[in-house]
């Protein structure tokens, strides 16, 4: 019986920070992504941003726009446009889903995450969200700084 190989795992966590700051988070979706080769090899190392990307449909298709994987060194005349526009992979289902529930006022489609899973493929969590008002980030601010004293007070022993 032939030995499965050991995949390790990847380190390879890009975040958008700015989204969960943004947008209340109603319900998330993990989606592959359709990648060129010198565009895998750049996420594996970790070269990848979701800063201002966002998620739109065309022709019932998902597509994610202005996310940046910078150019791979080895890559020569094969390499990939920066920011180019690609696709996402979910089940018909989620995608009718996420269609109808999208078009409604004040509700959008955020790129939260870009991870490597255990076959080695990379995907990416998506949320269906809505917008927060200015009020509801001074809360999230507030929230962040008092758990953060909470944190520190517990380091000292003060409780």
């Amino acid at each position: 019986m032939a030995k499965k190989k050991d995949i390790k795992q990847s380190p390879v966590n890009i975040k958008n920070k700015r989204a969960s700051f943004d947008f209340e988070f109603i319900d998330t979706y993990t989606a592959g992504i359709v990648l060129t080769g010198t565009e895998i090899k750049s996420i594996r190392q970790g070269k990848a941003s979701l800063v201002d990307t966002y998620c739109y449909f065309s022709n019932g298709e998902l597509w994610v726009k202005n996310m940046y994987v910078a150019l791979y060194m080895q890559g020569s005349y094969n390499n990939h446009v920066e920011r180019r526009e690609r696709k996402l992979l979910l089940n018909k289902k989620e995608l009718r889903n996420l269609e109808s529930d999208s078009k409604a006022p004040g509700f959008t489609i955020v790129p939260v995450r870009i991870f490597i899973n255990e076959k080695g493929l990379a995907k990416m969590v998506i949320a269906f969200a809505k917008g927060k008002k200015e009020y509801d980030k001074r809360q999230s601010l507030k929230e962040k700084e008092d758990k953060r004293m909470m944190d520190m007070a517990k380091k000292k022993n003060y409780f």
